[in-house]
This record gives C-alpha cells, sequence and structure tokens, in this order.
C-alpha cells in the first residue's frame, strides 16, 4: 500500500513562471547556460549555479552554501513564494509529440524502504553522498523522482475531469513545450488521490534512482532532527502507459585491436549480419540491434533467443555479453572510457556523424525495453545494466520545490 502526502510548496511568482523555471543544469551546452545567466536573472540557474563564471575554483561546501544563499535571496525578493497549506499538484507536458500528466506528491521514505517503491537501477555511492549532502546543506530539492503506477481507468477520469478547471500556471518554453500546472488544494480531493494510492500495491521509479537514494541516506542521517519532510521526498506520479522509454545507444572509441573482418567475422557466431549500405537502420523489435560501422549500416539479429531470465533477455545485457565484452574489452559499463552513450531520442544521424568524424570506430543502436520489463526487473530486485533506458518526461528546475 503506498502513501502519499501533500507538502508545502515553494513556486515561482505567477507572473515570472516562465523565466524562472529551466531545463535540468546539465542539459543546458556552456553557451546556452552562460546565455541565461547573463540576460535571465530570474533563471532558477542562478540558484543551482551561483558565481558560475568561477565555479570550479569553489570547494563543494561553500558551493553548496552559495546555492542555499542564493535560493532564499529569490524567496526574499518574492520571486519564489511558500504555498499556504500543503497541496497535491496535477501537472501537464505538452510537447510536439507526446503530451505527460501526473501528480506531484510527497512519497514516503519507509515505502521506499520496504520495496513498496521498487528500483531496477543501481546507484553510484558518491553520488547518492553527494546528492545527501547538497539536500542536507541547501535545505530543497527541485526535482523529483519520477515513479510509475499501474494504469486506472478512475484515476484518469478524475484526471481529466481536473484539467478543465483553472490551472494556477500555463506556460510555454523555448524548446517548445507547453506547461500546465492545477493545485490540489480541496480536503475531499486530497483524501480521495490518498485513499487511491493506499490501494495501489507498489510503485516503481523510473528515473531518479539516485535522488530517492540520497533522500533515504539523509533521512538515516537527520531523523533525529524530529523534521517530518525528511520521511518523504518529493515525486512526479505518471501512469506507466504514459511514459516514454527510450533506449540508450552506445558508441565505442576502438575495436579492441581487431579488424573490420575479424570483428565481423566475430559477430557471424552469434547475429545474422544483414549489410544496410547507406540506409539509416534502427530495430523494430527486440532482438534486433543497429550497427554503424565503416560508413556503413548493419542490422544484428540475434540467432538464440530463449531466454528464462528477463535481465539475461534484455538487448542492453545481451549486447554486452555477446559483444561489448568478449569482443571489444568493455569491462566496466560505467567507468570504461572508451565507451559513451547517446539517448534514443536523438536521431541515428548523430550517431553515424560522431563515428564518420573519425573519434569513435562503431555505433549500435539497440530497441527500448519495455514496462513490463521493468516491472519484472524490479519485481525480481534485479537490476539494470547502466544506461538502460532513457525516460521522459522531464521536470522543469524551480517550478514545484520540496523543502527539507
Amino acid at each position: 500500500m503506498a502513501k502519499i502526502v501533500p507538502f508545502k510548496a515553494v513556486r515561482p511568482a505567477r507572473d515570472k513562471v516562465s523565466l524562472v523555471t529551466s531545463r535540468s543544469y546539465d542539459e543546458y551546452s556552456a553557451a546556452e547556460l552562460a546565455s541565461q545567466l547573463d540576460y535571465n536573472p530570474f533563471s532558477f540557474l542562478h540558484v543551482l549555479n551561483p558565481a558560475y563564471v568561477n565555479l570550479q575554483k569553489i570547494a563543494t561546501a561553500t558551493r553548496l552554501k552559495s546555492v542555499q544563499i542564493k535560493y532564499n535571496e529569490f524567496k526574499e525578493e518574492l520571486i519564489l513564494k511558500h504555498e499556504n497549506e500543503p497541496v497535491f499538484y496535477l501537472y501537464e507536458i505538452q510537447g510536439k509529440n507526446h503530451t505527460f500528466s501526473g501528480i506531484i506528491a510527497g512519497t514516503s521514505i519507509a515505502d521506499y524502504r520496504s520495496n513498496v517503491i521498487k528500483k531496477h537501477e543501481d546507484t553510484l555511492p558518491y553520488r547518492v553522498e553527494y546528492f545527501k549532502d547538497y539536500l542536507h546543506t541547501t535545505g530543497f530539492n527541485t526535482e523529483p523522482v519520477l515513479i510509475t503506477y499501474p494504469e486506472n481507468d478512475e484515476l484518469q477520469e478524475w484526471i481529466s475531469a481536473k484539467k478543465n478547471k483553472r490551472p494556477l500556471y500555463h506556460f510555454s518554453t523555448p524548446n517548445r513545450e507547453k506547461h500546465t500546472l492545477w493545485r490540489i488544494k480541496n480536503q475531499k480531493d486530497i483524501a480521495w488521490l490518498q485513499n487511491h494510492f493506499e490501494n495501489t500495491e507498489s510503485l516503481y521509479i523510473a528515473d531518479g534512482h539516485h535522488r530517492s537514494a540520497s533522500a533515504n541516506m539523509l533521512y538515516e542521517q537527520d531523523k533525529a532532527s524530529g523534521n517530518k519532510n525528511l520521511n518523504y521526498f518529493m515525486s512526479f506520479l505518471i501512469c506507466e502507459s504514459n511514459l516514454k522509454i527510450y533506449e540508450y545507444n552506445r558508441i565505442i572509441h576502438d575495436l579492441n585491436g581487431l579488424t573490420k573482418q575479424d570483428f565481423l567475422t566475430a559477430l557471424e557466431k552469434d547475429f545474422t549480419i544483414e549489410n544496410k549500405k547507406q540506409e539509416l537502420w534502427k530495430p523494430q523489435n527486440k532482438f534486433s540491434f543497429g550497427m554503424y560501422l565503416d560508413g556503413e549500416f548493419y542490422a544484428l539479429h540475434l540467432k538464440e533467443t530463449d531466454y528464462k531470465n528477463v535481465l539475461d533477455s534484455l538487448d542492453a545485457q545481451i549486447l554486452y555479453k555477446k559483444v561489448l565484452h568478449p569482443l571489444l574489452g568493455i569491462g566496466d559499463l560505467r567507468n570504461d572510457e572508451r565507451i559513451e552513450y547517446i539517448p534514443g531520442n536523438k536521431p541515428v544521424t548523430a550517431i553515424k556523424q560522431m563515428v564518420d568524424e573519425g573519434e569513435f570506430e562503431v555505433g549500435f543502436m539497440l530497441y527500448p525495453a519495455s514496462i513490463n520489463e521493468i516491472k519484472e526487473l524490479a519485481d525480481n530486485n534485479l537490476i539494470m545494466p547502466p544506461k538502460s533506458t532513457y525516460i521522459t518526461p522531464k521536470f522543469r528546475s524551480g517550478l514545484v520545490i520540496y523543502e527539507l
């Protein structure tokens, strides 16, 4: 049984919301970041990256304290405002090809610890530790964990009805998305939502394993303080059928000493190979892989597809077991500098260009994992290989803030 709670959020003043909110900090190029920070004094990037020119020269503790100071300045200037009472939010992101809708709420650390909220990705201890320190020092989080719930017609009807109400915010962003936020403050609506999720057996983390792990670590560290906000972490709850799951494609710097012909011959042990020449080919089903090598595209079709274990049958795991590790010598998918990853929402031409420019020798295109595979992994306490999925939607920083 899953527990969700409303919370007293901090959010932008209505007239400044489109100026305040930003994409995730690491999505900006250096030029874009400089432009935002130079010309938009209301951007939440000023909070995330104070004194950005000298950022690399500042010690971590000093940098985090600077984030806290700038955040407080935004509140003092009324760029950001407190809610007067605990609320939920209904949030819609409308892009060119997809519309996402979900509930912003506090989710329970106890549910996370008891595996009511299930995980499918491993975490890096240093990243968990760093973000725990970030939360402890700054006292806020603006990046909710993306959590998925099973499809439910009753909840979908409720969401559709609420969308007919006047929103709190409705604005567009430079990447041509439309964002709409409704405040759910009626006590009957709050109770109805809580009761609905209390009848939901399991929730699944889609994106944000490090953030949830950091919230759990912070709870362990600071629970003696009696701060009840530590018992929860902010999440964006979205129906599993409303997620968009992309693959992460792989590009490798070299063939590990193999010639092109030796490599193709080695691949024939496990794959049927089709030379697609200049066709921009990517797989259309499981157990097929695209490859770009020496100016040509190839389709690799796995010969043996009888797998009993969901982890072994993942395309990302198959590519690792059959190609990346034994043939190309990639042992550590997280840290080996010979491999890089391209999210599947980028066009195949991006991989082609990177290989053609000579820095990389070969690129692989995968078929995306399904939500059922993700759930089966989580249900069996199995962990996906690193960089297996790139999942949208992505939340805008500074839109809704959870204070600790």
